[in-house]
């Protein structure tokens, strides 16, 4: 079975064989060491169980992105399975950014940019899993990309102990191709489509404090254009229609929240003595391009337009 160990190389040209060589051997990769690059012993054990790639996979501390160029370079469509055995890694997909911890694995999409970050050195089991055995087993395409899953407990367990037997089974199976390997291959990928979307929902429905966290985070990215359902369902690992479920029980609407949190901002502003933005600008800043748009909306949450609040701003600090 393949295995690539840069120890074997002279360590002035180890990080480039793994830049060069590893790193372009499963799906292109770009990686950035942020130690010592000329001390990079790293090691890859692959072995494969009919379409399923397995590796276990130990390297050194590095920045490591599969951004726009290398997606265009990408060779097929895969979702890579990786669960952290040793280090951490902080996955990056969609917008989402979690830390994958030993014990938990993290689902990535070759056919979007992701990328990691590995501050110290790790060690971790990677699947490779084709597009169509997955993809149709998740409720959206994003669901559960880059979101952390426990592998202890659970339909991750289920997970990890997949990974395990495939492990081995490729290992005694070495000289002929293993028996059933389609069997295993839709065992696999049912199992990982249960826990990660399993995952997303229980995110959606089970944590009482999602809500507050989503208004949170609209409340600091106010100025951001695209605060729309789809972009913050995909920046919290869900769907839209779970994100619709979580403010089902609220006062209003997720679209509302968003749109009162931007009025009341634009109301600050304008009664804030060091903006000197004008009404038109204010508006557009916070989400309301149009200026006939912005007045009607604000007069419905306050009862006054924007000038006009201005104008009142004004005259209370000229009043003697």
């Amino acid at each position: 079975m393949p295995v690539w160990d840069v120890a074997e190389v002279a360590p002035p040209d180890q990080f480039g064989y793994w830049r060069e060589v590893i790193c372009q051997a499963f799906v292109p990769l770009a990686p950035r060491a942020t130690r010592r690059p000329h001390e990079f012993a790293s090691r890859v054990e692959l072995r494969p169980v009919g379409r399923l790639n397995c590796a276990v996979i130990a390297s050194r501390p590095q920045h490591t992105a599969h951004g726009p160029a290398e997606v265009r370079r990408t060779s097929g469509a895969f979702y890579f399975v990786n669960l952290q055995l040793a280090g951490t890694c902080a996955v990056r997909q969609g917008g989402r950014e979690e830390i994958v911890t030993p014990g938990q694995f993290a689902v990535v999409d070759t056919t979007e940019p992701y990328y990691f970050d590995f501050p110290s050195d790790w060690r971790m089991v990677s699947f490779r899993v084709p597009h169509g055995q997955l993809r149709g087993r998740l409720p959206d395409p994003t669901c559960g990309l880059g979101v952390t899953v426990e592998a202890t407990t659970g339909a991750g367990r289920v997970v990890s102990g997949l990974m395990q037997s495939l492990w081995h089974l490729a290992e005694l199976e070495v000289n002929r191709p293993v028996a059933g390997s389609s069997q295993w291959e839709e065992s696999f990928a049912a199992a990982v489509a249960g826990a990660v979307s399993g995952q997303a929902r229980t995110r959606a429905v089970a944590d009482p404090d999602l809500r507050q966290v989503i208004e949170r985070y609209v409340r600091a990215n106010l100025e951001t254009q695209d605060l729309s359902v789809p972009a913050v369902a995909v920046r919290f690992g869900i769907s839209p229609r779970s994100l619709h479920k979580v403010f089902s029980s609220a006062e209003e609407s997720f679209a509302e929240m968003v749109r009162r949190a931007r009025l009341r901002r634009c109301a600050e502003l304008l009664t804030d003595e060091s903006c000197s933005r004008s009404v038109a600008e204010v508006g557009a800043r916070y989400g309301f391009p149009d200026p006939a748009g912005f007045s009607r909306a604000f007069r419905r949450e306050f009862g006054t337009t924007p000038t006009e609040m201005r104008r009142s701003r004004r005259g209370a600090v000229d009043a003697p």
